[in-house]
């Protein structure tokens, strides 16, 4: 290792444990709450650790650091001197105090933007990548109205409702949080890379993977255990039976947090693993105000009122805007109607989701004018793919 100057030696230290090979996190707490600070530990022999955290422990810390450690240490430093980027290491004040109650908290976060974030009130909204219209505008609602009421939002940066998520978050006071499985230094996926840097300057990205590490599929898991320990409850807006969205709910169970979960269709996929949780246990929630009731925290500062954005029609109220579409052919007909549908009357499918919709969230949903819109909407009726509801709602048509 070259000369660094004092200042730079510590942080040399919690590095190097941190990419010690088969050093795992709970091992080097042991460590740590015996010995002291990094450079302590480096200075103990073989049988000193082992004795402490066990021979596998000991041989990963003592292990010489491989040749390139010096162009990663270079590529640390360089990267902190960059404005907005910070290093917290597990003994620094600044530390999240919520991922100190984990048993395996990270020895190094790497983190871009806003270091108070990760010391106020949160709530993670996660859920399924492949999310539905409706998911996409209940996890932005439910996002923005906790954020407005002074909450941290916290979420994984991917697409579907995290970024949804993330949107939400950054419309209020409390702000967000993107719990990357990347390093720092990378944007994953590359479609969110607007968002992250939007997020870098409001809110707060945290990785504790070294810098350069790209997106595997094994860091995902780990990546969900941080959000989860960061929150004091997860939402699940939308997963399906095989989520990762419910190995989050999993690992935030077992650290004490509550799980919440938005009820949805019998007949949509995305629905069923937040009916599987909730059969579990998740509480079952409609709106924000539930969420902050459960965890005690304080109503928002605006009231609902003063609340700008469009809202969702609940499916108790009717709307009152009645659709002048009225096919004569009733949903049976779709025997007459063969022909397969045209690119956008699938899109306008895709935008129906599986629950009761009024033609206005159509419209925003899909930004087909009036007239295009009915004249779609009349296909699918014709079609056998839709059904009007009365008060002007239209639904996905179930089959068989």
């Amino acid at each position: 290792m070259h000369t660094l100057p004092a200042t730079h030696l510590e942080l040399a230290a919690w590095l190097r444990l941190s990419l010690a090979p088969g050093l795992k996190p709970e091992a080097l707490r042991l460590l740590l709450s015996v010995f002291g600070l990094p450079e302590a530990i480096f200075e103990q022999s073989q049988e000193a650790l082992a004795e402490v955290a066990g021979e596998v422990a000991a041989r990963a810390v003592l292990a010489p650091p491989g040749p390139e450690f010096d162009g990663r240490l270079d590529a640390v430093l360089a990267w902190r001197e960059s404005p907005g980027n910070q290093i917290v290491t597990l003994d620094d004040p600044a530390y999240p105090p919520a991922l100190l109650m984990m048993p395996d908290p990270p020895p190094l976060l790497y983190i871009k933007g806003r270091l108070d974030l990760l010391h106020t009130r949160a709530v993670a909204l996660v859920g399924s990548r492949s999310a539905t219209p409706q998911g996409i505008e209940d996890a932005q609602r439910f996002a923005r109205e906790l954020s407005a009421a002074g909450v941290t939002i916290v979420s994984g940066l991917a697409l579907g409702i995290d970024g949804a998520a993330h949107q939400g978050g950054l419309d209020g006071i409390g702000g967000t949080v993107a719990v990357i499985g990347t390093g720092a230094d990378l944007v994953y996926p590359a479609a969110h890379h607007a968002l992250a840097r939007q997020i870098a300057v409001q809110g707060a990205i945290l990785s504790e993977w070294p810098l350069g590490t790209p997106a595997r599929a094994a860091n995902f898991p780990q990546r969900n255990r941080l959000i989860a320990g960061l929150v004091s409850g997860v939402v699940i807006v939308e997963a399906a039976m095989r989520s990762g969205s419910l190995i989050t709910a999993r690992l935030a169970n077992e650290m004490g947090r509550d799980i919440f979960a938005l009820p949805g269709s019998i007949h949509a996929p995305l629905s069923r693993g937040c009916h599987r949780i909730i059969k579990q246990g998740a509480k079952l929630v409609e709106t924000p105000d539930e969420v902050l009731e459960e965890l005690g925290f304080a109503p928002r500062p605006l009231a609902r009122a003063a609340r700008t954005g469009r809202q969702t029609v609940p499916l108790d109220h009717a709307g009152s805007r009645a659709s002048t579409v009225r096919g004569s052919a009733s949903p049976g007909s779709s025997a007459l109607s063969p022909k397969p549908l045209d690119p956008e009357a699938q899109r306008l499918l895709a935008a129906l989701g599986h629950s009761p919709t009024t033609l206005e969230i159509l419209a925003a949903r899909t930004e087909m004018g009036d007239a295009a819109l009915q004249t779609t909407l009349l296909q699918l009726e014709l079609a056998g793919e839709v059904t009007l509801l009365p008060g002007g709602r239209f639904m996905r048509a179930q089959h068989g």
